[in-house]
């Protein structure tokens, strides 16, 4: 228990010196060289956002008490998990036990955009009307609970090294504020970046109200699963500057980008177009906005995006 209690004291500091850091490094980077012009009012957005962030922190603590760090300790003194049966040396143990914990995390994403229910807590991440550094940090509080639950799990089944797991989890903080964040990067530089690590450009695609293309480009740390699994799409079709970003249903910068309208949008109105595979998403009209008045073409779901794709007339 003791020991428990010491590395979660260390766990703690690690993570918030590296979060602290990494925001404050991205925030300057996006004041001095942003890629796109920001839409609506910053100020009130990122006290939004990042309340936010206070919120789930809190929430977290109280419901979940055991971080991923803590629960592989627990693990790992039980022999849980298949890594800690496996006799492989300890620096391999960490290497399989990221990617691991990388994909895991990956195949969750796709499901909270495959399930309706688990859309309607992700889509307070996508409604952002601005694409920023603190969009990488904005979640509903319950998708953050569930997310932490499940990552807890994983921890419990694969038995990876606490030490493995912090460094998973400041890569995936650290990750997510780099590539939401509103910087330019130089072609060449993106392009070659994007091999091992997403990057501003290959997520914001993500981001588009477009619904093929919030259905692409899942990745948050490492972007291998979306090339090999086929949810990569390089650019959006209108481009980084003509592109809209968010959801089509949710245009109010109150609703949007408000903590309580945030708190709130669970529960309001449809799903939309936006679940993976839903037969809506091969041909739909999507609303003009204010920063473009283009539409969605036709498009069939590509990759693991077409399991979950219903059949049509006569498909086996």
């Amino acid at each position: 228990m003791n020991r428990l209690i010491e590395f979660a004291s260390s766990e703690a500091g690690v993570r918030l010196t590296a979060f602290f850091g990494v925001l404050a490094v991205m925030a300057c980077w996006e004041a001095v060289m942003p890629r796109r012009k920001w839409t609506v009012r910053k100020l009130p957005r990122w006290t939004s956002n990042l309340s936010l962030v206070v919120l789930n922190t809190v929430v977290v603590r109280w419901i979940v008490r055991l971080t991923p760090v803590a629960a592989a300790l627990w693990a790992h003194e039980r022999g849980w998990g298949v890594l800690n049966r496996a006799a492989w040396p300890e620096w391999v143990k960490i290497i399989v036990g990221i990617l691991a914990l990388d994909l895991a995390i990956y195949l969750q994403h796709v499901m909270f955009h495959a399930v309706p229910a688990l859309w309607r807590l992700h889509r307070v991440h996508h409604a952002d009307l601005d694409f920023d550094v603190t969009t990488g940090l904005r979640f509903h509080t319950i998708e953050i609970v569930l997310s932490m639950l499940i990552k807890i799990g994983v921890v419990f089944v694969l038995g990876p090294s606490a030490l493995a797991v912090l460094i998973f989890e400041v890569l995936l903080n650290a990750t997510s504020m780099f590539n939401h964040a509103n910087v330019a990067l130089p072609e060449t530089v993106d392009r070659l970046l994007r091999l091992v690590v997403v990057t501003p450009d290959m997520h914001r695609v993500h981001h588009s109200v477009v619904p093929r293309e919030t259905n692409s480009n899942f990745g948050f740390n490492l972007p291998w699963w979306d090339f090999l699994l086929g949810t990569y799409r390089a650019q959006p079709a209108a481009g980084h500057q003509g592109m809209t970003i968010g959801l089509g249903q949710f245009r109010d910068e109150r609703q949007a980008d408000r903590l309580p309208g945030m708190l709130a949008m669970p529960i309001l109105g449809t799903t939309g177009p936006y679940p993976l595979g839903s037969r809506e998403d091969e041909d739909i009209p999507i609303a003009t906005t204010a920063s473009s008045g283009r539409g969605t073409a036709p498009a069939q779901p590509r990759g693991i995006a077409r399991l979950f794709r219903p059949r049509g007339p006569g498909e086996e």
